[in-house]
């Protein structure tokens, strides 16, 4: 079945509670079982490749559970690498002063709106 990559990605803004779980969505121009994940922090939402910037593995230790017990840092469950919410940069651990990569995203009309096709073509 093929899957169309230029196709936003789309979730309701009231699925995504501050500093809770985060969603999860396929990425599949990525490889077949990459993903992506969005979080809300301080009322914005954010988005990334579920990747930790040290070595490819997915972040979450439990579907959606990317917040450390605090609540102020996105962790990678294997490492423990740190990294802000906000823009994704790991002030923390192995991958220190490097980012997760970010996915564009626009939330109006009580929607989340991920623009997976700027992780296909990065330029656009």
């Amino acid at each position: 079945m093929m899957t169309n990559m230029t196709a936003p990605i789309i979730f309701k803004s009231e699925d995504l509670p501050e500093q809770g779980k985060g969603l999860r969505f396929a990425l599949p121009a990525l490889g077949e079982f990459a993903s992506g994940f969005v979080v809300r922090f301080h009322g914005k939402a954010y988005a990334y490749v579920n990747q930790c910037a040290h070595l490819a593995v997915e972040l979450d230790w439990n579907e959606g559970d990317f917040f450390t017990a605090q609540k102020e840092h996105l962790i990678c469950a294997t490492h423990g690498a740190h990294y802000r919410p906000d823009n994704g940069f790991c002030v923390m651990g192995p991958c220190k002063g490097k980012s997760l990569r970010a996915i564009p995203l626009t939330e109006h009309n009580q929607e989340i709106i991920i623009d997976a096709t700027a992780i296909i073509n990065p330029n656009l």
